[in-house]
């Protein structure tokens, strides 16, 4: 029988022999975290380090780990500048130092952590999805410059967002903060918002926001936008949103996508190809009352052309009115009273002529006195016919002299029927009266003054909501 040792002194040769073999030295290691456990009262990190198969889960190594101390510091200054947690299922490149303790076995200790080695396999990762996403979709996403044009960011937002697809965790404080903002927005608006709840966290959960967007595709309902919303979290947190499928989709889909995915540092492959990315769920909200705002000032500023237009040109043809109603009622007057005039004098013709042959009738009726005393039957007969000549030349003087007159009277008379303001109203136009005074300018009237409108068929009363003077020039007629 071989002789015997106790255990103490078996596991003290370990110890010097593996002290002796590794003393004050270190090694930097690529590898997963498992197991781990963090004692925060201590400051120390317990978990195993693993090797695995490449696309397998079979481990072909594996050691227990520890850090305190520095180790712990480092892992501090590792989650605040990657953002991502010291946890389970994460590839690292740590230094470490081998060590045994006679208790607890064989340890190593963890010294260090590569903060870059971490980020730069994100970020190769994510250049890797962006070249497949190229080369498998040359229809769909080209690349100009340092911005993809994708066939979702070509699209034409609406003129108005109101209906809204949502695809968000259903516990998510950014979707609270999505609605809410949405909800309790200054200006009054109105949104439909459908939530399409699922998991947004986790690489192997693409498929499950995959299907809730082709849910919405498939729902019918006419969105005008689909915002995909997630809360902060660490930068692995969101590798589901640097997926080539999750990527795939959002380039291809026919409605417009708005990320707020809460990513504060860098940009994700779905917001690069999304038609509008923001940074949290609560600037996703404000972009889309701020785009309906912009709609509504245009609204607004446009309604403002309108009315200024409008008065502008209503004041316009009220003065060019007042202007042509002032211009037919002295020309008016002025004809009437130049066939005034005419008309006395072709009654006072009329009389003179009357008078001239009267006169002259007399005449001869007295030369016919004297020849009748003369030669009374004779000069009676021959002045008789005559008498009767003069008398029928009078009466059809006169009658083609009055014919001709009142033809002259009534033409006159028509132009005034034409002219009259009756036939001027029947024709559109209206008098405007202030005061019981016909208008001939605005200058007497004011914003609050009372005025009577004469139109064809009524007689309006009105009150002047506003004035707007202009420097018109009037053509007279």
């Amino acid at each position: 029988m071989n002789p015997s040792i106790r255990l103490s002194e078996l596991t003290n040769r370990i110890q010097q022999a593996l002290n002796s073999a590794f003393a004050g030295q270190t090694y930097w290691v690529l590898a997963d975290i498992t197991s781990h456990n963090f004692y925060q009262q201590k400051g120390y990190h317990y978990f195993d380090l693993v090797e695995k198969e490449a696309h397998s889960t079979h481990i072909i190594a594996k050691v227990a780990a520890a850090a305190w101390g520095t180790g712990a510091q480092r892992i501090r200054e590792f989650e605040t500048i990657t953002g991502q947690q010291f946890r389970n299922d994460i590839h690292v490149l740590v230094k470490v130092s081998v060590s045994y303790h006679q208790v607890h076995g064989l340890q190593v200790s963890l010294l260090d952590i590569d903060t870059s080695y971490t980020i730069g396999q994100l970020e190769q990762q994510k250049q890797q999805v962006l070249q497949r996403l190229l080369l498998e979709n040359p229809d769909h996403i080209r690349k100009v410059g340092d911005r993809f044009i994708t066939r979702n960011n070509q699209l034409p937002l609406p003129v108005v967002i109101q209906r809204i697809a949502v695809v968000s965790s259903g516990n998510s404080a950014g979707y609270q903060d999505f609605r809410h903002t949405l909800d309790h927005n200054g200006f009054g608006y109105t949104f439909i918002i459908d939530p399409y709840f699922t998991v947004v966290q986790g690489e192997a959960n693409a498929d499950l926001v995959q299907q809730r967007m082709v849910d919405v595709y498939s729902s019918g309902k006419p969105y005008d936008v689909v915002v995909i919303i997630r809360g902060g979290g660490a930068q692995t947190d969101f590798l589901l949103f640097d997926t080539y499928q999750l990527g795939r989709v959002v380039a291809r889909f026919p409605i417009p996508v708005i990320t707020g995915i809460g990513h504060q540092k860098n940009e994700t492959v779905a917001d690069m190809m999304a038609h509008t990315p923001t940074k949290t769920p609560t600037k996703a909200a404000e972009l889309i009352i701020a785009h309906n705002k912009l709609f509504e000032d245009g609204i607004q500023h446009l309604q403002r052309d309108i009315l200024i237009r409008s008065q502008q040109l209503l004041a316009t043809h009220n003065k060019a009115l007042t202007a042509l109603h002032s211009v037919v009622v002295n020309q008016s007057r002025t004809l009437l009273a130049a066939h005034k005039e005419n008309l006395l004098q072709h009654r006072h013709v009329l009389r003179q002529h009357a008078q001239q042959l009267l006169f002259g009738q007399r005449q001869q009726l007295s030369e016919l006195s004297a020849a009748i005393a003369a030669k009374p039957r004779l000069i009676v007969s021959n002045k008789l016919n005559n008498l009767s000549n003069i008398v029928a030349n009078i009466r059809s003087f006169s009658r083609n002299l009055l014919q001709h007159r009142q033809a002259a009277l009534q033409q006159q008379e028509t132009l005034f029927r034409v002219m009259s303001p009756d036939n001027i109203l029947r024709r559109g136009f209206a008098i405007v009266y202030h005061d019981h005074h016909i208008v001939n300018d605005a200058s007497g009237i004011n914003a609050g003054s009372h005025i009577r409108v004469e139109l064809q068929d009524a007689s309006l009363e009105a009150s002047v909501t506003s004035k707007t003077n202009h420097d018109e020039r009037r053509t007279d007629i």
